[in-house]
């Protein structure tokens, strides 16, 4: 019984802490002339796809990390983009839309920032019962037309390594945006094993975007196992940065009621990888979350430091 409970925090942290690098996009690769000319070998995929959107997802595994991208084209000007994802506490806001995120608390630093996270469970739930993740933040290669953020956390729960979150952006001549989205961590041998408790059970039907191959009736046979795990979580966060681009037109006071709308609205348009709640339960759910965090608990820092193992 103790390795399922700690298998749940691992799983927890997996769906929600996160932030993720594809393994693959390492530092070297990320340039505003690396993705544009990934732009370009995309048009295809962008123009043709299941998504009804332009964009395409890529995913991939080793024996010990998994990896989600996400290309795709956004309606909003570079200097909108650049302007609102470029801010430390706006990621609090971005990241808290997530089913996962219990509480997000931004502090700046020398070098950028730090997120202090509780990672828990699909409901409503005292943070002394999260899980506590703390990553690093930073704009990184300053240059005109390309931003890149990363987000950092060296180790999780379980044996869990090497969470990244990085975002690039570069400015397109008719007005858009193009972004590429990472997500990926790494595990060991405890967390492998809870991934396998996972899969066998609660995970077991569970699939993400790729076509993997042709079921016998004929129909698309969709990508499962870990691989399907990171790619609905690429998308959970993708659409966590859209609904927040896509509430900066409404007052203040608006935003961020528009974003747990639109952001529920977002992923009910892939019900097959990503429902898990009804409407009103997620509303209800965030707007109890959000007052815990425009509150701010002084107490948080102490939760954090502890690294409070969970029961």
């Amino acid at each position: 019984m103790k390795v399922a409970a700690w298998a749940w925090f691992f799983l927890a942290a997996l769906l929600c802490a996160g932030a993720g690098i594809a393994h693959g996009a390492d530092a070297g690769a990320n340039s505003r002339e690396a993705l544009r000319t990934k732009y370009g070998a995309l048009q295809d995929r962008l123009s043709h796809n299941a998504f009804q959107r332009p964009l395409a997802l890529n995913s991939s595994e080793t024996s010990n990390s998994v990896a989600g991208d996400i290309y795709t084209l956004v309606n909003y000007p570079f200097a909108t983009v650049n302007a609102a994802l470029n801010g430390l506490d706006n990621w609090c806001d971005i990241l808290i839309l997530h089913l996962n995120t219990k509480y997000c608390r931004a502090s700046a630093t020398g070098q950028g920032g730090i997120l202090n996270m509780r990672i828990g469970k699909k409901f409503d739930q005292p943070l002394d019962e999260a899980y506590p993740m703390e990553f690093a933040y930073r704009v990184a290669a300053p240059a005109p037309n390309y931003l890149l953020i990363k987000l950092s956390a060296d180790e999780g729960p379980l044996s869990t390594r090497d969470y990244r979150i990085v975002l690039e952006a570069i400015p397109l001549e008719n007005g858009q945006t193009f972004i590429h989205l990472s997500y990926s961590y790494s595990y060991g041998i405890v967390g492998r094993f809870a991934m396998q408790i996972y899969l066998g059970t609660t995970g077991k039907d569970k699939v993400g975007f790729t076509v993997a191959g042709t079921q016998p009736d004929g129909q698309p046979l969709l990508m499962g196992g870990t691989r399907g795990l990171v790619e609905r979580n690429t998308m959970r966060y993708y659409l966590a940065i859209e609904a927040f681009l896509g509430a900066l037109s409404e007052a203040p006071q608006a935003q961020f009621e528009k974003r747990i709308r639109d952001w529920y609205a977002a992923i009910e348009r892939y019900p097959r990888q990503l429902h898990e709640m009804e409407q009103g339960a997620y509303l209800e759910m965030k707007r109890s979350e959000n007052q815990r965090q425009r509150a701010g608990l002084p107490e948080f820092g102490k939760m954090l430091a502890g690294r409070g193992t969970p029961e």
